[in-house]
């Protein structure tokens, strides 16, 4: 006869094989997050009972996890609109009423250790129900560490895209993919990490699949690929006059906003936004928009048979997100690409796409021909317009000659093209150097009155088969701020950085040293191609005059390269030359000029009303202040046709 203690022994034994062989209980995602999820103070801005009112738009992309027909969800997203939290309710879901092994797979390792920290463990900690399965991190052996939570019926296994070793090993019924766009394009040398993370699933009959992701780069984002093998799911608002219903997308937002100058910088103030209908033109604002009726409407419902429904959801239904908000990092992000596509991402919802849209030669012939700087009256010709307030060179090395550009500078970013030349002779020569010297830094440019302007910097490449002698010619013409520069190609390069002191090397001997200034060339460009955007005269327009050195072949020059995607490089982002712009010195010289700039601590406020008290628009004293920096030595004063000095000649 069997002992009380043993019998009790046997069935817990046996309580405990039957608790993991008990079906799940006969809820959605949804249902179990409402009854059990907590959301977290470290993760959440509302902590406290998990309400999917506050969400609507994810109770059906939640829900498809537990319909029998659904192997794999797809969810492309901006920020801001809980699409973390549908994968963590997912999570929840499994280990409390659906266990199995769960692969959870984030870009980097580094990644997946600040999700279990920041969002996986303070939700086991907080929901009653999960903490009761998942024992508590308290020894390495407790099944409970950084990266892996035991709990019965299953181990949740969090790594990064590049960790082969972690995708292709042991089955897996359950795998989660976040930020999918953000992965390595291959696990160490074994291949597409999703592929290798799926080939895992194979022996479930019950396996599902859910990846997560903001978008990124038309046609090269994962999300989008696997969106497109899908229901392709939108969310779409009921308009309260017309009654249709559309997705609420950029294309459809209005507004207005004033503009300041504050400290030289733009200043934005968005006083009110608003939708239009696409179907019946009435407008509403967005609080309305925001209570409107709302459902998924798909656009390849077909795909429901084949057990893959996807979902695309922009920040405009966000509760976190104002459409001011997004409206005003839209203004602030306007001329800068790279931030610019941040919003496109991240707030519209939206696939960046490089369509190399870049202003071509005819559009820049065009603005030249009503650029009348550099000839009054048809005849008499004078170099620097309005608005220039600094002069700035970039000359580019090549064996047989130098080019080079001189920039004018003005507030804001405004530019202007002053002249582009090319000088002949080999960079190691007395007469190459002399001619530099003649018709660029020694040379005085002058407005239409007289008043004249002298190089503040120049910049002169090193590289090719003469790095030692422009070294050695840049030195001795540091007193006219004449420096050699190297370019450093990369995306992560900063576009100008304080300078290094260089060795000189002569025939094998070092005969000195000169300062060298690295320059990042991939920004510099990136900068010139955005200001090229700009088409209003104003902040980071860009001027170039009606004359031959600005004709069509600087202008092939100075459109000769784009940048590319290539998702097999580690940096993909790549900087190319158009196919028959093979003669990039024109890009080469703006790039290095306008570094020059950066690097200059001009104070152009100074300058401005320096160059105002010359022409008699702002009392002189209103300049002199203790920290002005003191006056270059003047030049022979000579007359001009105001009667005023030219003692500016020096800059």
């Amino acid at each position: 006869m069997t002992s009380r203690p043993a019998a009790r022994r046997l069935n817990g034994a046996i309580a405990k094989a039957l608790a993991g062989m008990k079906p799940p209980d006969d809820l959605t995602v949804t249902q179990w997050a409402e009854r059990n999820r907590r959301l977290s103070s470290e993760a959440s801005a509302e902590p406290g009972p998990w309400r999917t009112s506050r969400t609507p738009y994810l109770r059906e992309p939640m829900d498809a996890f537990t319909d029998p027909k659904v192997r794999r969800i797809v969810m492309a997203s901006a920020s801001q609109v809980g699409k973390s939290e549908l994968e963590n309710n997912i999570i929840g879901y499994i280990i409390a009423e659906d266990p199995g092994s769960i692969l959870y797979i984030h870009p980097t390792t580094i990644d997946a250790k600040e999700y279990s920290k920041l969002r996986i463990a303070p939700m086991i900690r907080d929901c009653p129900t999960l903490r009761r399965k998942v024992a508590a991190p308290k020894s390495r052996d407790s099944g409970n560490t950084l990266l892996q939570k035991t709990y019965p019926g299953g181990i949740l296994t969090m790594c990064g895209s590049t960790e082969a070793h972690a995708l292709a090993s042991k089955p897996i019924r359950y795998v989660l993919g976040d930020e999918r766009d953000r992965w390595a394009t291959s696990a160490g040398n074994e291949g597409d990490p999703w592929e290798l993370a799926m080939a895992r699933q194979t022996t479930f009959y019950n396996a599902k699949a859910v990846e997560v992701s903001t978008p990124t780069v038309k046609n090269a984002s994962a999300i989008e690929a696997s969106y497109g093998e899908g229901t392709m799911e939108r969310w779409k608002s009921r308009c309260p006059h017309c009654g249709k219903y559309h997705e609420i997308q950029w294309e459809h937002i209005r507004y207005d906003y004033e503009e300041t100058v504050v400290n030289r910088k733009k200043v934005y103030k968005v006083k009110s936004v608003w939708y239009n209908c696409p179907s019946c033109g009435c407008i509403s604002d967005e609080a309305t928009m925001k209570k409107a009726p709302a459902r998924w409407e798909a656009d390849n419902p077909a795909a429901y048979a084949q057990g893959v429904r996807s979902f695309w959801l922009n920040a405009f239904v966000s509760q976190w997100a104002s459409w001011a908000s997004i409206v005003l990092k839209y203004l602030n992000a306007i001329g800068n690409t790279r931030k610019l596509q941040v919003v496109y991402n991240t707030c519209f919802g939206l696939l960046w796409e490089d369509r190399g849209d870049l202003e071509d030669e005819d559009s820049l012939m065009a603005r030249r021909d009503v650029e009348a700087y550099g000839l009054e009256d048809g005849g008499t010709p004078f170099d620097l317009p309005d608005g220039v307030l600094v002069l700035t060179a970039g000359v580019d090395t090549q064996d047989d000659r130098m080019e080079y550009e001189v920039i004018g500078h003005g507030h804001f970013g405004e530019t202007w093209g002053i002249e582009k030349g090319i000088i002949m002779g080999r960079p190691d020569e007395d007469a190459t150097w002399a001619k530099l010297d003649e018709m660029v830094f020694d040379r005085v440019f002058r407005f239409k009155d007289g008043i004249g302007l002298r190089q503040s910097m120049s910049f002169v490449d090193e590289g090719g088969h003469f790095t030692q002698d422009v070294r050695l010619r840049c030195r001795e013409r540091i007193g006219k701020k004449v420096f050699c520069i190297k370019g450093m190609p990369g995306p992560d390069k900063p576009y100008t950085a304080p300078p290094k002191q260089m060795k000189i090397v002569i025939n094998k001997v070092a005969v000195g040293t000169c300062w060298q200034y690295q320059i990042g060339v991939d920004s510099g460009k990136q900068i010139i191609m955005d200001n090229l955007s700009v088409k209003t005269p104003g902040s980071k327009y860009c001027h170039f005059p009606r004359r031959d050195d600005y004709g069509s072949g600087y202008f092939a020059g100075l459109l000769s390269e784009r940048l590319e995607y290539d998702a097999a490089k580690k940096q993909p982002w790549i900087w190319k030359k158009i196919p028959g712009h093979e003669r990039n010195e024109a890009l080469d010289c703006r790039n290095y000029g306008m570094a020059a700039f950066k690097a200059l601590p001009a104070n152009l406020d100074l300058i401005d009303r320096r160059l105002k008290a010359a022409r008699g628009e702002t009392p002189p004293e209103a300049v002199a202040t203790p920290q002005a920096a003191p006056a270059a030595p003047r030049a022979k004063s000579k007359k001009v046709r105001s009667g005023r000095s030219k003692k500016y000649d020096d800059w």
